[in-house]
């Protein structure tokens, strides 16, 4: 479990919510994350450096996954726009997705990273991520899916791992090694790369790394490691 303290925790009647209380608190969960990753953010933790007792957290959020996916919504993904995407084209909404995506890594900088990163170590905290906050573009969404098939875009047999397995992943790359992610290179991505493999329809066998449910690695053969 990715959260030690993850456990639901029985909301308590008390005092109105204060807002500006609550700002601050989510800008100590958000400083935790930038300072190491997800398994850092604790209740106690979060009550030390607030200067609040654990009941106030628990008023506000039964579980750590709660606080982390408040915060983000907070700021990494204030600016995101809850309503779907359609554009009315497939490449369209791909693109759309970049953009989204991209300007996420922007305004959170490397805290987005260590997001995306224990999003992935935990499927339930990307799910809370991405139907909470999103569509973040890390993810193909199933609207997008279905409205590319619609307007006979995408065969049936479409198969999201193209998209979820490289997209956010190439962006992160990118901006890791300092390069360039910008409007031009979004459509060189789009075009040569996501769009001929999602129309192929061929079916990958597994999930992309960014799909909420990630294929786990198969353990190698210890035949296989003893060979020299």
């Amino acid at each position: 479990m990715l959260f030690p303290n993850g456990e639901s925790v029985a909301r308590r009647p008390g005092r109105p919510r204060d807002d500006a209380r609550e700002r601050e608190i989510l800008a100590v969960v958000l400083e935790v994350l930038r300072e190491g990753d997800a398994d850092g953010v604790t209740f106690e933790e979060v009550a030390r450096r607030a200067h609040a007792s654990k009941r106030t957290l628990y008023r506000r959020w039964s579980t750590t996954r709660e606080m982390i996916v408040a915060a983000i919504k907070s700021g990494p993904a204030a600016a995101n726009s809850p309503e779907p995407i359609d554009t009315g084209s497939l490449r369209g909404d791909l693109l759309a997705l970049l953009e989204r995506l991209e300007a996420t890594m922007a305004e959170g900088g490397p805290l987005s990273l260590t997001i995306m990163q224990a999003g992935l170590r935990d499927p339930e905290l990307c799910e809370h991520i991405e139907s909470t906050a999103g569509p973040t573009g890390a993810r193909l969404p199933a609207d997008v899916i279905r409205n590319a098939i619609d307007r006979a875009e995408l065969p049936e047999t479409v198969d999201p791992f193209a998209y979820e397995e490289v997209a956010a992943a190439v962006l992160i790359i990118r901006r890791l090694n300092g390069l360039t992610s910008d409007a031009a290179y979004r459509r060189a991505l789009t075009d040569s790369v996501l769009l001929p493999a999602l129309r192929s329809g061929v079916a990958a066998g597994q999930a992309g790394i960014f799909s909420g449910h990630p294929t786990p690695a198969t353990p190698t053969d210890e035949r296989t490691r003893s060979r020299p």
